[in-house]
């Protein structure tokens, strides 16, 4: 099928069209003509006030459950929300049953999500089932098309397993990612841990049990000298300290989460087990830090940390809810509204995380494949728990005013309006 959108204002930065209003027109999947105006017989027209278009977006830190926590999501439910979010790329994480630590279970999912209108990458375990002990196998992982390597969920605590994980991963070129967090401290900590730990009478995880992880992290790839990218970083000291690494010349990078720019300690004085994430939510003074961060280019992308979690689990006292918020679906109504910048917000949906990730960049040009997001950045709405793809439903933005819609993507010759 053939498709022409009217009228869209290109926002890619780096490229001569940035800025510009044009009628692209789609061919058989790939970007037949961009020109002010084109007309077009036997075509699906594309025609939105404010209509905004920009390469797909990529999102490097996503749970999609599948093998084995189906409840929770599906390869097929996780692809429906990523595209009712924009997302044309999702990396996933290895926290599954089994979990992505072999081969046969990275070509399990690249060959159940080859049909979907979303790339789907698995990040391949560092260790053998993430138990944090001996390394996988990242080779064979690799070959079969895992394109970084984590324990997800489950922050890497040995040293010499780290250490030997990042000068592997310089034969094949790929990165490390690392959720910060020293288990040894506080390991039962429900919260951040400060003055509203305190009075709601939970117990906390200090931001140190964070910081001194990125510390020993930045120690191992000045040694090693290989590549590494921390993500859910929540800390003012912690984006500092890889800021400081950044201009030491190590090859190093850092996301933030939706939920940390716009939540914080404060919030949980309702108990709200959706606001239960891993690092947790931290000061007031720590939200607005990271914002500046963001803003003045300190953080190289947003990472979703989408977390799929089962009614069950989420519904029940604080104390034994389980981490986590589903985020693909508002990320960018929840993050366009905070940042002072489209351009620099969508070069961080779309070139950064794929530099982190070794992918390559589609291009919005003339016979290029078409990987495309399609989006109004002004247009105000209330997410709704019906607006939801996924199989899950823990988020806080529910009943929560977003800015920016999405409308759809084109990815793979396929095309999605939400």
């Amino acid at each position: 099928m053939d498709i022409l959108i009217k009228q869209a204002k290109i926002v890619c930065p780096g490229s001569v069209l940035n800025g510009t209003i044009n009628d692209l027109l789609i061919s058989n999947g790939f970007i037949d003509k961009i020109a002010p105006s084109i007309e077009a017989n036997n075509v699906q027209i594309i025609q939105e006030n404010n209509l905004h278009i920009s390469l797909g977006w990529a999102d490097i830190f996503s749970s999609f459950s599948d093998p084995g926590y189906e409840q929770r999501e599906t390869l097929s439910s996780g692809a429906a929300a990523a595209a009712a979010g924009g997302f044309t790329d999702v990396l996933i994480v290895p926290n599954t049953q089994p979990v992505l630590s072999t081969k046969s279970q990275i070509e399990y999912i690249k060959q159940q999500s080859k049909d979907l209108a979303v790339n789907i990458h698995p990040i391949g375990a560092i260790t053998k089932n993430a138990e944090g002990k001996d390394l996988a196998e990242m080779y064979d992982m690799n070959n079969s098309g895992a394109i970084a390597f984590s324990d997800g969920n489950k922050p890497l605590q040995h040293a010499g397993v780290m250490l030997k994980a990042l000068q592997y991963v310089l034969a094949i070129n790929a990165t490390v990612i690392q959720v910060p967090g020293d288990q040894s401290i506080a390991a039962h900590g429900l919260m951040h841990e400060g003055i509203m730990s305190t009075r709601l009478g939970l117990p906390g995880k200090p931001s140190i049990s964070e910081e001194l992880m990125i510390a020993r992290d930045i120690e191992l790839l000045k040694y090693t000298g290989s590549r590494l990218h921390i993500t859910g970083i929540s800390t003012r000291r912690g984006i500092d300290m890889v800021t400081e690494a950044k201009a030491a010349g190590l090859n190093i990078s850092c996301s933030v989460t939706p939920y940390h720019l716009n939540f914080c300690d404060e919030d949980l004085e309702g108990y709200d087990t959706n606001l239960k994430v891993s690092p947790p939510l931290r000061t007031r003074e720590d939200m607005i830090a990271l914002r500046e961060a963001f803003n003045l280019g300190f953080i190289d992308c947003i990472a979703s940390h989408h977390t799929p979690q089962h009614w069950d689990d989420k519904t029940c006292e604080f104390e034994y809810a389980k981490n986590g918020m589903i985020g693909l679906e508002t990320l960018f109504g929840a993050i366009n509204g905070i940042v002072d910048s489209l351009d620099n917000l969508i070069s961080r949906l779309t070139i950064e995380p794929r530099k982190i990730a070794g992918l390559s960049n589609p291009e919005l040009k003339e016979g290029s494949p078409a990987c495309l997001t399609l989006f109004n950045p002004d247009k105000k709405y209330i997410f709704e728990a019906t607006d939801i793809r996924s199989k899950s439903k823990n988020t806080a933005f529910v009943g929560k005013e977003l800015k920016g819609r999405v409308i759809g993507i084109i990815n793979k010759n396929q095309i999605i309006i939400n």
